[in-house]
């Protein structure tokens, strides 16, 4: 791709939108299928060029957490290629009919989904976002404009290549992937700025890059939050259930957005619970940062500040709180949460119904690891992102959250009087 501006490239999203909105569901299938094949057949090239980009990380020190997002190896090409075909057979959600009926006079009404056009992304050492929001919003029949920063440049560039390549193999436009990395922050600007071209934009990555994103933005934004996300165990928690339930949410992968960064524990199960969650924590190289009451009950515990409960680690720490009853967890969630997920571990069925109601997150789960935030797991097969927001969707983001809508009045010769 050797256009000279970033603004060319958006012009021929938009030019290829018109071609992508009118492809059928088969095409619209074999177009992923053939990336999806493509991925496989590249691995070799796709982590060769990754391991140049992390190589340039370490010696840029981007952090532990960053060259985790940003590592390629043979199992994350393949398991992007199987959330490709995954997407694949999703249900299209162009042309679902949502609503409608039939007005006084006659006329039918029918709304209808419809894609947005041409979604831009912005986003940090994410390469795996590359392949997924490209497939998502090829299935949800839009173009896309990818702006991936320069932590994962060598692989997004073979990526899109890849793809592009295997769009055209398939008799479709390849200008329906389109990339402004090349550009750098005049790429980003471009993105940001590009009323009438860009239908809407998702940036994931940090919370200084939403920020910079939401507030620099002249197209409609969906914002994707950082994820400070809470746990709370009540009195009711069983031990098994509070230790494997924090201990996957941090540890699992602790370096994404639904890792959980704060326990709150309430009083009465602190003495019972901390000790064995704690120690498992620990065991699995877990810093604790906790109040006076954990530091009590546990040893090796880092003293717990103002900042740690409004800190996404994103790392192996964590913060622990004893609270005195729920209002109190609920009061210390709804000061310092950034809206993503949150969960209680209990067995009262009115504590968590109560917490289910009450917490104003995107996603409120009783007795799950907020791990499962997540739109592979939720059965999207990927997500372009986990909003925050709540205009236009909340939650991870899948084929549907990609469309808007359109009425539809078919008439025999009505007239307003």
């Amino acid at each position: 791709m050797t256009d000279q501006t970033p603004q060319v490239r958006l012009e021929r999203a938009k030019e290829a939108s018109r071609a992508t909105a009118a492809l059928t569901s088969d095409d619209k299938e074999r177009a992923l299928e053939a990336i999806a094949t493509a991925l496989e057949q590249s691995a070799a090239r796709i982590i060769e060029a990754n391991a140049r980009d992390i190589e340039r990380g370490r010696a840029e020190g981007i952090g532990d957490s960053l060259i985790d997002r940003l590592r390629l190896d043979e199992k994350r090409v393949a398991a992007l290629a199987a959330a490709v075909r995954e997407v694949a057979e999703l249900p299209d959600p162009v042309g679902r009919v949502v609503g409608g009926h039939r007005m006084p006079n006659g006329v039918a009404l029918e709304q209808v989904r419809v894609p947005f056009g041409v979604v831009g992304a912005i986003y940090e050492a994410r390469p795996n976002v590359t392949v997924d929001i490209a497939a998502l919003a090829l299935r949800s029949g839009n173009a896309v404009v990818l702006r991936g920063g320069s932590a994962a440049r060598d692989s997004n560039t073979v990526l899109v290549e890849v793809m592009r390549d295997a769009l055209a193999g398939a008799g479709i436009t390849p200008e329906a992937i389109q990339t402004v990395d090349d550009f750098g922050r005049d790429g980003a600007k471009a993105l940001m700025h590009g009323r009438g071209l860009i239908d809407v934009l998702v940036p994931r990555g940090s919370a200084g890059l939403i920020e910079t994103v939401v507030t620099e933005s002249t197209v409609p934004v969906i914002e994707t939050g950082a994820g400070n996300v809470h746990i709370v165990l009540d009195e009711s928690a069983p031990d098994d259930w509070a230790r494997d339930i924090v201990v996957n949410a941090k540890v699992q992968r602790p370096s994404v957005c639904n890792a959980v960064e704060t326990v709150l524990v309430l009083r009465q199960a602190a003495p019972r619970l901390i000790p064995s969650v704690a120690s498992a924590l620990q065991s699995e190289g877990v810093a604790i940062h906790g109040d006076d009451i954990t530091a009590g009950l546990v040893s090796n515990v880092i003293p717990a500040t103002e900042e740690d409960w409004a800190t996404e680690y994103l790392s192996l720490d964590i913060a622990m709180k004893v609270v005195d009853t729920l209002d109190d967890a609920l009061d210390h969630i709804r000061r310092y949460s950034t809206g993503h997920t949150e969960s209680i571990v209990t067995t009262d069925s009115r504590n968590a119904e109560r917490f289910l109601a009450e917490v104003d997150s995107a996603v409120v789960m009783a007795n799950a690891s907020t791990r499962f935030t997540d739109g592979g797991e939720f059965g999207f097969g990927a997500e372009v992102g986990i909003s925050t927001q709540k205009l236009h969707t909340r939650g991870p983001m899948g084929l549907s959250e990609l469309t808007s809508t359109k009425w539809l009045a078919r008439g025999a010769g009505q007239t307003r009087g």
